[in-house]
């Protein structure tokens, strides 16, 4: 089993591009996001550390007292070192349960590929996980126009969520692969066909 890390700036396209995966390859997708807010629920060890620390004002006001989004948000970008804290215990989690998914996969014998998507697998030392990293690229106008059409954000919301995260320069220099996927989709999926060669396609 190959354990593919795959990353990229927001508009790269990358769950476009896993969506394709998915559908041709024997794969297993994890997407860190997801996993977080499955570990963010109510009745889970991060959710009452989440609380403990932050107070019960970053819940919604209903009976299910989830984690408010937007509370949430507010209180971690309102001071760097509420983000820190919140990472030390999110991403240590996250880690666990794709670990815990890894084992599992290759104990069984079924999955040929293992892929872990997220923005930040970088910065959180995925590197050290995955055989490959893979940098799904866009070049930056072409991003803005996806997130304004895809998303709705404006030209200055994506330029800031854009301008926040890793440069091209620093993604290059930390994969071992790079999918061009500036143009059309097909073009990009191209270069996924080419470098899984040998694995299994499902039609």
């Amino acid at each position: 089993m190959k354990i593919i890390g795959i990353t990229g700036g927001i508009g790269g396209g990358k769950t476009s591009i896993l969506n394709f995966i998915s559908a041709h390859y024997i794969a297993e997708i994890y997407y860190a996001d997801e996993i977080a807010r499955e570990l963010e629920l109510p009745g889970t060890i991060v959710y009452d550390r989440l609380v403990s620390i932050f107070g019960e004002g970053i819940l919604e006001d209903t009976e299910d007292a989830l984690i408010d989004k937007k509370k949430f948000a507010k209180v971690l970008y309102s001071d760097k070192n509420n983000l820190d804290k919140a990472n030390m215990i999110i991403h240590p989690a996250v880690e666990n349960y794709i670990n815990e998914k890894m084992r599992a996969a290759i104990k069984q014998h079924e999955t040929e590929l293992f892929f872990v998507e997220a923005a930040l697998l970088i910065e959180s030392g995925y590197n050290d996980i995955v055989d490959e990293m893979w940098y799904i690229y866009a070049d930056d106008e072409t991003r803005v126009k996806r997130l304004m059409e895809d998303r709705g954000y404006t030209r200055e919301k994506a330029l800031s969520i854009m301008e926040s995260q890793l440069s091209d320069k620093d993604f290059r220099e930390k994969s071992d692969v790079i999918i061009d996927n500036s143009g059309d989709l097909k073009t990009a999926c191209d270069q996924v066909k080419a470098r899984l060669e040998g694995f299994t396609w499902v039609e």
